[in-house]
């Protein structure tokens, strides 16, 4: 599994949830954040993969979805601990480097979420 191969949590030691629901978020705004809530200060990301099932492979400030000035959508790794990649891709992309999505595009962070982005 690429996306635990730098650190953090031993993949081998995870258990998949049983079922994780769907969940449909709007692109709105120009920016979305992706990480787990610190409960220290309470402060709380957009997209929160810190509820159940939590995905314990999810940095704090793991990554951000972007809107560009051309309106395109782009992901944003934070330089998470355990990577940010692209539909599938073996190698995380650059931390603070703009990857452009297409409608469709699955980003992945985590031990196991994948986000697909959908344009309306």
């Amino acid at each position: 599994m690429a996306m635990m191969n730098r650190s953090g949590p031993e993949a081998a030691g995870l258990n998949l949830p049983a079922y994780s629901p769907e969940q449909q978020l709007p692109l709105n705004g120009h920016q979305i954040t992706i990480g787990r809530r610190r409960h220290s200060t309470g402060e709380a990301p957009d997209i929160d993969l810190g509820r159940p099932p939590e995905d314990p492979g999810v940095s704090h400030q793991h990554a951000l979805l972007v809107q560009q000035p051309d309106g395109v959508w782009a992901v944003v790794d934070q330089d998470s601990t355990n990577g940010t990649t692209v539909n599938g891709g073996e190698e995380p992309i650059q931390p603070f480097v703009p990857v452009p999505l297409r409608d469709g595009d699955r980003v992945h962070v985590g031990a196991w979420t994948t986000i697909t982005v959908r344009r309306g």
